[in-house]
């Protein structure tokens, strides 16, 4: 009789699969509260890993971490028609506190656009305060519908960015500058997820904006997951809040805002573009854990040897863990670590010792051999850096062989059950795009002919990318 598979496989049922492997790999658990979720360690540790990259990318464009409260005066939510409406459905209101009603509901915070602009008015006062570049690492809360783990949860992680600027072409060139180089370097370089960066339409836009920049990928089953966003927020906030700067000695200005984020939301991204049937695949250069040397015997000599390995990589540069649990069954830890999708595993056993050797396992290219124990610290950073190019080369392949060029509504239908379309947004238009969206279909950002992110919706040549969306 066959072994059952340790997952679902993909092909039989993704959803199936991505909820298996989440358990299985122990990245989180549902929470006792309908949408919620508990980050267990090791899953914990890729969102960490984002961070400290994330966190690097977005000091470097200048920003300041700080931080706001998560309660939220219902009255602030207000005062932004279009913001208070995009968000009233999601959001979580506090009406009693301390055993009475409060004189005033508070809003446990969806964004913290509405707060900070609170402070931003306090602050600045003269142009010498601009640009003001705030970034804060916090939880939101946004009441699911149809949650699933790290896509889409009540509560969730993430950093948010918030700035002012003394004219629109800073802002404007500031959330273009951190759509491409914070989150557009760091979806290619960091999680190698090949993403499409545009415009998002009107209809998509953030509430409250006047443009919404994305990054959109595609996991493995063709839907498209949007990974973050940057916007131009305009004036709408200032004018709300009284946001203004002295610009002469006596004219005052509305500043000009921008606001971007990314969540936990891209850990089920990494699973969705890497994972496959054996597990999650981690990308060397943000694995918490690059490389695990295992003992196969619990023999003196044989955990020496592991532990030796282990200090020579550890110099080497590469972050390893030493698993010398031989009260564990081996076969048990290798299929662990591999559904944990640890890029190296070198496995260490008593024969190993005999010929001066340690087997290598690759979890991302495939393949195992032996390999000269002594050549492990100078062998290992070359193919982890051969494994983090051959991922991103996998996403980028499939997002180009499952995109198609459409013509039609039905066409652009079709297209989406298997992967993306392409089609013109001249001959969809917002008519088109309410049409599909009757199908489950919308429009993940607009582009231009080139590839690029135009500067208008309306941009002569402009192609809607349609997709499936989670």
């Amino acid at each position: 009789m066959a072994k059952a598979p340790v997952l679902t496989p993909q092909a039989d049922d993704f959803p199936r699969w991505y909820q298996d492997l989440i358990s299985k790999a122990e990245l989180a658990d549902n929470g006792p509260v309908r949408g919620t979720m508990v980050i267990r360690p090791y899953g914990y540790g890729l969102w960490e890993r984002m961070q400290q990259e994330m966190d690097a990318r977005i000091k470097k464009a200048g920003a300041s971490n700080a931080y706001f409260p998560m309660f939220i005066p219902q009255s602030y939510l207000t005062r932004e028609a279009e913001h208070v409406e995009g968000f009233a459905p999601e959001l979580a209101v506090v009406t009693h506190g301390g055993g009475k009603d409060l004189e005033e509901p508070v809003v446990v915070r969806p964004t913290s656009e509405t707060i900070i602009n609170e402070y931003f008015s306090k602050w600045v006062q003269s142009h010498r305060d601009l640009p003001l570049l705030i970034n804060q690492w916090a939880n939101v809360v946004r009441w699911e519908l149809r949650p699933r783990v790290f896509l889409r949860t009540t509560e969730f992680l993430w950093q948010e960015g918030h700035t002012a600027h003394a004219t629109y072409e800073e802002a404007r060139d500031y959330a273009a500058m951190i759509h491409k180089d914070v989150y557009g370097d760091f979806m290619t370089n960091v999680l190698a997820v090949d993403t499409v960066l545009g415009r998002k339409t009107a209809k998509e836009r953030f509430a409250g904006a006047i443009n919404t920049l994305t990054l959109e990928g595609m996991m493995g089953d063709g839907k498209a997951l949007q990974m973050g966003t940057s916007h131009e927020l305009g004036q709408n906030f200032a004018k709300a809040f009284n946001t203004t700067y002295l610009k002469g000695e006596a004219e005052r200005e509305y500043v000009w805002q921008t606001s971007w984020g990314s969540s936990t939301r891209m850990v089920g991204g990494l699973i969705m573009t890497h994972g496959d049937d054996n597990g999650l695949r981690v990308p060397p250069r943000l694995a918490a854990v690059q490389a695990v040397v295992l003992a196969i015997k619990g023999d003196d000599a044989v955990l020496a040897k592991v532990r030796e390995i282990g200090a020579a990589l550890e110099a080497a540069g590469v972050r390893v863990v030493v698993d010398d649990r031989t009260d564990t069954p081996f076969g048990r830890r290798a299929v662990d670590w591999e559904l944990k999708g640890v890029p190296v595993r070198i496995e260490v056993g008593p024969r190993d010792l005999e010929n001066g050797t340690a087997m290598l396992v690759r979890r991302i290219a495939g393949g195992k051999e032996p390999v000269a124990a002594d050549s492990l610290a100078a062998v290992v950073p070359q193919l982890l850096e051969q494994d983090q190019a051959l991922l991103l080369q996998q996403s980028r392949e499939r997002r180009e062989s499952r995109t198609v060029d459409v013509k039609s509504i039905d066409e652009a239908v079709e297209a989406a059950a298997t992967g993306w379309g392409r089609i013109s947004w001249a001959d969809l238009g917002p008519e088109g795009e309410a049409k599909l969206g009757e199908h489950g279909v919308t429009v993940r950002c607009i582009v231009a002919e080139d590839g690029s992110v135009p500067e208008t919706d309306d941009q002569p040549g402009n192609i809607a990318i349609v997709a499936r969306a989670y």
